[in-house]
């Protein structure tokens, strides 16, 4: 099965990677700005940095599901593929949203929209695994005939 996975799990160890270092600038403004935890407030350059980190939390667990989702049940290369589009910008979102609230706009859209089509081939790929396992459906067969 892990091999099977790697691209996936590749995948999953670098978005790992970039939340600790999105944590690790909200670390490094608590210093610059002099921020004393636990507050989450202070100079409006550090709380830009620290809602972008959050807000990367909060879409953390959607974008895993969806990776190993999409990759297990539709296509490992493309869901691949996407997520690393996923990667690059949301790391967008975060330095245009440390930069100046409106510069988060672009690179959220993005990231929503790639997170919206891992969620519709995640779903897709699980309707045809269900018809094809529990109703002997099997959709791709059903393609080839036409």
């Amino acid at each position: 099965m892990a091999g099977n996975s790697i691209l996936l799990a590749a995948l999953a160890v670098l978005s790992a990677c970039q939340q600790s270092y999105f944590a690790l600038q909200v670390g490094k403004a608590i210093s610059k700005y002099k921020v004393t935890p636990p507050a989450v407030s202070g100079s409006p350059e550090f709380e830009r940095i620290f809602h972008a980190q959050q807000n990367c939390v909060e879409f953390y667990p959607v974008f895993m599901i969806t990776l190993w989702m999409a990759g297990w049940y539709f296509n490992q290369v493309f869901d691949t593929c996407l997520s690393l589009v996923y990667i690059y910008v949301h790391h967008q979102y975060f330095w245009g949203y440390s930069k100046a609230a409106k510069r988060r706009i672009t690179g959220f859209r993005l990231s929503l929209g790639v997170l919206a089509l891992l969620t519709v081939l995640s779903t897709v790929g699980i309707a045809s695994s269900f018809l094809d396992e529990y109703l002997d459906f099997s959709v791709a067969k059903k393609l080839r005939h036409f």
